[in-house]
């Protein structure tokens, strides 16, 4: 089945892990699988997570002035605790938190108002499942230690693994016909095989509710995009990928991280994420109440700003200028006529695009639309020369990533030689 068009387009998607794990702002999951805490102190985080200041339109509008177009929420992450009332397995927030109540409907309804596409994350694995076989090691202080922690990776007793993916594959059921997601974004596929998860009869029950649902990369060979994490790959992955990426270093809330990046660095990871033909999936870890840290939606909101003054380059677009051809990111128009260059300095004298075969008609700063002189110096026979631009004003600077609009007098022709006769 062809990806759908609408991801490709997106750009720019907000990842949000909420759950349990916000109460003590301990790393989701993995803290007590590693025995950074133990299983008791982290299954306590249940009594503390109220979801009191929950508001799905207010993250929704968040969303929306951040640029994005679509958000992916944690459903449930490898601890097995669901944010929705499920009928399969024991542990969700409805019958088992004070929030008391399903949380994903709001959000889906929320995006959708404001014409987000919803996603939804669930993990393959479930540590907490007691038909499901894993290896965790034990905290120093887990007396007695959870009996999950010695179970050996593969040797589930096969009945017992029978009894685990109906209880999977029957969840995975719940969020498609209750919520009919864009897109389901799986994890914790690393623990086992493709074959082991029964990943054909998986995706064939996801697709039959819902055709078009977008799958990422964790259903293996049933993927349709590749999902990187916290860095911009080198070499660009084949066909669609997202960068998932995280605001501060934590993927869901902790008090101690206030490491965020900068609205400048930001711009630069979207820039050279789109720029490479790649969407940017940034993540925020809401407090247990719901509530967004104001540094985090600080950071939404001033990248939603840069996009705003500069979307005729963000969107309908397509990846730009291979390496080498420009000093920084570049995006390309759907018509392949416009290059947007990216410069992330002020810009000195003039700004250089090599290998160029295309005349120039109009180059202009996006936001201020200043109209920018252009020339061409040396090129032998088929060797095109160098194009200058000249610098813009420092009134058509922006404050962190200046674009210039390059239009072209045909479709995108480049020169990739080596410059020899």
């Amino acid at each position: 089945m062809p990806m759908q068009t609408w991801f490709r387009e997106a750009k720019l998607g907000v990842f949000v892990h909420w759950g349990v794990y916000a109460v003590d702002g301990v790393p989701e999951s993995w803290s007590f699988y590693t025995g950074q805490v133990s299983h008791e102190r982290y299954m306590k985080q249940l009594d503390g997570f109220t979801a009191s200041r929950y508001d799905p339109r207010a993250w929704a509008e968040l969303f929306a002035r951040a640029g994005a177009r679509y958000a992916v929420l944690t459903a449930r992450h490898h601890d097995g605790v669901a944010l929705w009332d499920s009928a399969h397995g024991g542990l969700d927030v409805v019958r088992h938190t004070p929030a008391g109540r399903d949380l994903i409907a709001g959000y889906a309804d929320a995006l959708r108002e404001r014409g987000l596409k919803v996603g939804l994350y669930y993990s393959h694995s479930d540590w907490n499942h007691p038909d499901y076989a894993s290896t965790r090691h034990p905290a120093p202080d887990e007396d007695p230690p959870n009996p999950l922690a010695h179970a050996r990776p593969g040797a589930e007793d096969p009945v017992a693994w029978a009894r685990y993916l109906a209880y999977r594959d029957g969840q995975v059921g719940e969020l498609v016909n209750r919520f009919r997601p864009d897109l389901l974004w799986f994890d914790g596929e690393w623990e086992r095989t493709e074959e082991q998860w029964g990943l054909d009869a998986l995706a064939a029950r996801i697709l039959a509710g819902n055709p078009d649902t977008v799958l990422n990369a964790r259903m293996l060979s049933h993927g349709d995009y590749a999902t990187p994490e916290q860095g911009v790959p080198l070499q660009a992955p084949e066909g669609p990928w997202e960068l998932c990426l995280t605001v501060n270093d934590s993927w869901g809330f902790q008090h101690q991280d206030h490491n965020h990046k900068s609205v400048r660095q930001l711009v630069r990871y979207f820039t050279e994420t789109i720029g490479a033909g790649g969407n940017l999936l940034l993540d925020v870890g809401p407090r247990e109440d719901g509530t967004i840290p104001a540094e985090q939606a600080e950071r939404l909101t001033g990248l939603g700003a840069w996009i705003a003054r500069h979307a005729e380059a963000v969107y309908g677009t397509v990846a730009g200028l291979p390496p080498g051809h420009h000093y920084g990111p570049s995006t390309l128009s759907a018509d392949r006529r416009t290059l947007y260059l990216v410069c992330f300095d002020t810009p000195r004298e003039t700004v250089s695009v090599r290998g160029l075969r295309n005349r120039v008609r109009r180059v202009r700063a996006l936001g201020t639309g200043a109209g920018l002189g252009h020339r061409v110096t040396g090129g032998l026979h088929d060797v095109p020369g160098v194009t200058w631009i000249d610098a813009p004003a420092a009134t058509d600077v922006d404050e962190y990533a200046t674009v210039l609009a390059v239009e072209l007098d045909g479709e995108l022709d480049l020169y990739q030689g080596t410059g020899r006769r």
